[in-house]
């Protein structure tokens, strides 16, 4: 059952029309199945007030759909934010009378440059995305040992327990599999796995998933704790390297900085403690102490926000060792 995961972003309300709504929250999810192929989409409902949302649509994303109406501050930070995620498949879909040609001198060089445009209607975009789900499923080898699913939510169900929404990034999970839940290191055991409200015994990477758990209660849980049985995963609460900040970022970075470094469904709080480099530094050297553990796997990206950066919000990217 192979799962394509798409951010809708732009004018609110756009992807209503591609899926059935699911959870609702600061992002909201849309359903879309054809036999045992779906679609999965992803609304940030409380971009631009906040940035998180945009971040987390963007940070599990296989492809992007850009709604364009205008050229906005939304329009740029979304673009960076594409960059920074490296989110390099999509269709742009222009309306309001823009052109590909007036939009070039503002993508060129960036993700977006590559974006097809589409200009066809709801029901051939979603006939093409289904298409694409079914293709990924045909190219997906042997499922791994292991496997990983950030949380995005979480909740308590009566007579089944504690059971956390989120997509598989890596590997395969199984039902029965014992997992290590980071960065708070308990153990829990999945006691079963849905996908699209069907029962399953096993769930790949791409796979939108349901899963219960034995041994943790929905309290002890926060958005982005991770579920993992991989043991070369790492969380670490001090990270420290090259920003490659944004082409405009001209804040300058300082000792006692509050930024937020964000990776798969992490969003985590935390404060510069050194900074080295020239003024006007585009790669400056830093030390970032966390209030809690960031989970990934080594060399990931991060991507660091400012959120007092007024219209651009977006700083850059900390690879992760």
């Amino acid at each position: 059952m192979p799962n394509l995961t798409v951010a809708v972003l732009g004018p609110a309300g756009f992807a209503k029309d591609l899926g059935k709504t699911g959870t609702v929250s600061d992002i909201t999810l849309y359903n879309l199945k054809r036999g045992d192929v779906s679609v999965t989409f992803i609304e940030p409902t409380r971009y631009p007030e906040k940035i998180s949302p945009l971040f987390f649509a963007v940070s599990t994303a296989d492809k992007a759909i850009m709604v364009v109406d205008e050229v906005n501050a939304a329009f740029g930070e979304t673009l960076l934010m594409l960059q920074c995620a490296g989110v390099a498949k999509g269709q742009l879909i222009l309306r309001n009378f823009l052109t590909r040609d007036q939009l070039l001198p503002l993508i060129r060089g960036t993700v977006l440059e590559g974006y097809e445009v589409f200009a066809g209607n709801v029901n051939e975009l979603r006939e093409m995305l289904l298409d694409e789900a079914a293709a990924m499923g045909k190219d997906a080898g042997e499922p791994a040992p292991v496997g990983t699913v950030p949380t995005d939510h979480f909740f308590n169900v009566k007579g089944i327990g504690t059971v956390v929404l989120g997509s598989v990034v890596s590997g395969a999970i199984r039902a029965h599999d014992t997992v290590q839940v980071l960065p708070i290191k308990k153990q829990a055991q999945i006691r079963s796995i849905q996908k699209l409200d069907e029962d399953v015994d096993i769930a790949v990477k791409g796979d939108r998933v349901g899963v219960s758990l034995k041994g943790i209660e929905a309290d002890e849980l926060d958005r982005g704790y991770v579920l993992t049985n991989d043991p070369g995963m790492v969380s670490s609460d001090l990270i420290s390297g090259r920003i490659d900040l944004v082409k405009f970022w001209t804040i300058p970075l300082k000792e006692g900085m509050v930024v937020h470094a964000g990776h798969w469904m992490q969003f985590i709080q935390g404060q510069i403690k050194s900074v080295a480099g020239d003024e006007g530094e585009r790669r400056p050297q830093v030390t970032i102490r966390l209030d809690r553990g960031i989970v990934h796997p080594p060399g990931a990206l991060a991507v660091i926000h400012y959120l007092e950066g007024g219209k651009l919000r977006v700083m850059g990217t900390l690879s992760l060792q």
